[in-house]
């Protein structure tokens, strides 16, 4: 094993940090807005919206935790590649790419639970929708019982 096989990491692990981080950014930004409207009106739906943001929150955090550690792993690994130590380097490699994978895990279960979050978001949609509908029918037929 040369120097450069964990050199090629680099890239790939600085853009995936990158990633997790706007993920961050946009569920601060999320957050925030559900905090402004609760203060303004109550809704079931962003209570159910806000464990969901917080069980992301907590995943994002341990995947940024991992990617950190697959970063700093994989820079020991160099090192100790520079240094000669080939088997420590190897390890340190190793251990870089399996928590390289633990963070990739934790990326596709936020995904998971953005994509539930979606869908409560959109049955509340559709459950407006559906009141909404409701009443225009309603009243259209009373309107058109006392018009006779």
């Amino acid at each position: 094993m040369t120097l450069t096989t964990p050199a090629l990491l680099f890239p790939a692990i600085s853009l995936l940090l990158l990633a997790y981080t706007n993920r961050f950014l946009v569920l601060a930004q999320l957050i925030r807005k559900l905090a402004n409207e609760e203060r303004n009106e109550h809704q079931d739906v962003n209570a159910r919206q806000i464990l969901l943001l917080r069980k992301r929150i907590s995943l994002t955090k341990r995947m940024q935790l991992a990617g950190v550690m697959s970063f700093l792993l994989c820079t020991l690994s160099m090192f100790a590649l520079f240094l000669s130590l080939q088997l420590t380097g190897m390890v340190l490699f190793g251990i870089s790419l399996v928590s390289l994978s633990v963070s990739l895990v934790y990326s596709l279960w936020e995904i998971q639970i953005s994509t539930n979050a979606l869908n409560v978001q959109l049955q509340d949609i559709e459950d407006v929708l559906k009141s909404g509908a409701k009443r225009r029918s309603s009243k259209s037929s009373s309107g058109s019982g006392d018009e006779t």
